[in-house]
Order: structure tokens, then C-alpha cells, then sequence
């Protein structure tokens, strides 16, 4: 069966489609949907069965992480199991923006998440789509790159289908995202701090957030 394709606003997400969307993720099935950066994989982080599915999608390792999306510092916050002030500070600063942080997880997340790790990363994406969509679902969604794994990541929803769209029931096109870079990866541990990934913010602007 082809992939569903549907129009979505980047500007004005139509609540109609966040919906119908959500009701995807609510039945544990996976959608490709636009993001600040690329194209992301959203599916329920609770859900064993749907984190299984995306890691399939995308032939990803099990043992890789999958960053999950979250539409505030609170909703982070009570995914993580201590709160360092070096995570406030960095989440209140690029927030919602194209910073992952990653962290101790709680024990709500299940440990397949975490890529069996114990630490969850967690970023505030700089888009209404996925921001309205993790209301609609009630909580926190994945953002994975819509991509097989080693393969580019997507700035539009017909690089998605080319890659994913036998594997997808529903893509949510929101126009190109105009990304060159992913989002920076930065791992968060009491008072240290390092850099997993330097993408859309640079170390040098983080350094400098960090010793203000």
C-alpha cells in the first residue's frame, strides 16, 4: 500500500492533520514528519512495539539512541533522572532550537530508547508541526532522522518517500526544512560537559552559554 502523503502548514499546522497524525502515533504506528532541521521518524517512546518498528524502518543498531521530542523544558525535565544546572542553562538558551542534550534518563524510558545506555537525548525542535503534534498526542514523540541508516537525511517529504515510503503509512509534508547541518549533539553530566556532535550551534557558542 503507497504511503499517505498530506499537505501540512510549517507556519500553521491545520489541527485536522495534527490529529490524524497523533491517531497514528496513538495506534503505535510510525510518521515521517518535518522538523527545524531534517525530517524526523515520530513515534510513541513508550510504546516497545513502535520504537521497535523505527528502528526497523531505518535499519538502525539497536545499540544508537533514539532522540526523542519534547514541546518543553518542563516535559524534559521529567524525562530526566537528575536535572543539572548546565541543562538549564543550555535549554533555556537554544530552546527550542537545534541543540539535542542528552542525559540520565528517568526509568519512565524504556531502556531500548536510551540504545541501552541509561541516557536519553532530548531536544526542543524550533517547529510547530511537531510541537502541536506531541500536544495532540499528550507526551513526548521521537525525532530520528527520517533516513535509513548511512543514508542522507531528508530536508523534504519526496526524499522521505524515495528512502522510507514502502516502509511508512503516513508523511507529513511541510515543504523543504532548508537544513544543511543537524542539530548539535552535547552530553550533559553534572557539572562536565562535552560534545557528541557539532552541528547548528557550535561549541564556542555553547562554552560561551555555559560560562556567562
Amino acid at each position: 500500500m503507497p504511503v499517505e502523503v498530506l499537505k501540512i502548514s510549517a507556519d500553521a499546522p491545520e489541527r485536522s492533520t495534527v490529529e490524524y497524525a497523533a491517531s497514528f502515533i496513538h495506534r503505535g504506528q510510525v510518521v515521517g514528519v518535518p522538523t527545524d532541521t531534517f525530517y524526523g521518524l515520530s513515534a510513541d517512546p513508550f510504546n516497545l512495539a513502535a520504537i521497535g518498528r523505527v528502528y526497523e524502518i531505518k535499519g538502525r543498531p539497536e545499540s544508537k539512541a533514539l532522540p526523542i521530542l519534547v514541546n518543553s523544558i518542563e516535559q524534559a525535565v521529567s524525562l530526566v533522572r537528575d536535572v543539572p544546572d548546565n541543562f538549564l542553562v543550555l535549554a533555556s538558551k537554544f530552546w527550542p532550537g537545534a541543540l539535542t542534550i542528552v542525559l540520565e534518563a528517568t526509568h519512565r524510558i524504556p531502556l531500548k530508547v536510551t540504545g541501552n545506555t541509561g541516557r536519553v537525548a532530548l531536544r526542543w525542535a524550533h517547529s510547530k508541526v511537531t510541537t502541536e503534534i506531541i500536544d495532540a498526542v499528550g507526551g513526548p514523540i521521537t525525532g530520528t532522522s527520517a533516513n535509513l541508516s548511512g543514508s542522507p537525511a531528508c530536508t523534504n517529504a519526496p526524499q522521505l518517500v524515495e528512502q522510507l515510503g514502502e516502509r511508512l503509512h503516513l508523511v507529513l509534508d511541510a515543504g523543504d526544512t532548508r537544513a544543511i547541518v543537524a542539530s548539535t549533539i552535547v552530553r550533559v553530566e553534572g557539572d562536565e560537559w562535552m560534545i557528541i556532535r557539532e552541528g547548528a550551534i557550535s561549541e564556542h557558542q555553547i562554552r560561551t552559554a555555559l560560562s556567562s
